[in-house]
């Protein structure tokens, strides 16, 4: 006797063409996203490649499926904070190495007043100079400023008005971090020889934040007068203590 042929799931085939469908469509989000990348001149902010997709689609997806399938090749995509770029493989930078101008390195006082920007942000020179336990030199926060490594963020609701310094974008690209949480925390800098003998008790090492929105306690910087206000600063004239506190 002939077995009786299965009547088609049309639930299975609606489930498919579905999946089908929405496979084609993060394809497709993906090849636009891929083609703004490529032409930018700078790092895309998340936002910005979102607005240009189809309505309706997760940017982040479409995101982490473009760069899982740049992961082998030479070029690879990238994410600092909320933008996105495509850079070289990290293995093949020796194939693109040329003789390169020597830059001159950060002073002991620069990296230290930047750790602590990067770890205690948003901060103020006053906080700077209390971990520290020795004055900043105005100079310092010049050459890191000058870096676009840090920024003026806002003023402090205190006394004074002290503005406020936090790192950027660019700070998270020249170190390799996508994420300002990616900075070592303190089991990773004692496995790095960087605390020599015992640390006071109840030591630690804050979990950072870069969160671009401000605090309750600061105030915003209008655009025009942050900019003034930055000039400003850096026009200031150079004192004995601050020239050798930049040595």
């Amino acid at each position: 006797m002939a077995q009786a042929a299965r009547p088609i799931d049309l639930f299975d085939a609606r489930d498919d063409a579905a999946a089908a469908g929405a496979e084609a469509a993060l394809r497709e989000a993906a090849r636009i996203a891929e083609a703004l990348l490529f032409a930018a001149s700078e790092p895309l902010d998340e936002s910005e490649i979102a607005r240009r997709l189809p309505a309706g689609t997760d940017a982040q997806a479409v995101l982490q499926r473009l760069r899982e399938d740049y992961a082998p090749r030479g070029v690879q995509l990238t994410r600092a904070g909320r933008k996105w770029f495509f850079r070289t493989a990290a293995d093949l930078g020796w194939v693109l190495a040329r003789a390169q101008v020597e830059q001159k390195k950060l002073s002991r006082a620069a990296l230290e007043t930047l750790a602590i920007i990067a770890y205690h942000q948003p901060v103020t020179r006053a906080e700077i100079e209390e971990i520290r336990g020795v004055a900043v030199a105005k100079g310092t926060l010049d050459v890191l400023l000058d870096t676009g490594w840090v920024r003026l963020r806002g003023r402090r609701r205190a006394p004074g008005r002290p503005l406020t310094y936090g790192t950027t974008d660019a700070f998270l690209m020249h170190f390799g971090l996508e994420q300002i949480g990616d900075l070592p925390g303190l089991d990773e800098l004692k496995g790095a020889g960087l605390f020599d003998g015992a640390l006071p008790k109840g030591f630690g090492v804050p979990q950072p934040s870069d969160d671009a929105t401000l605090k309750e306690d600061e105030d915003p910087l209008e655009a025009e007068a942050a900019e003034a206000l930055e000039m400003e600063f850096l026009d200031e004239p150079e004192t004995p203590d601050d020239a050798r506190e930049a040595e």
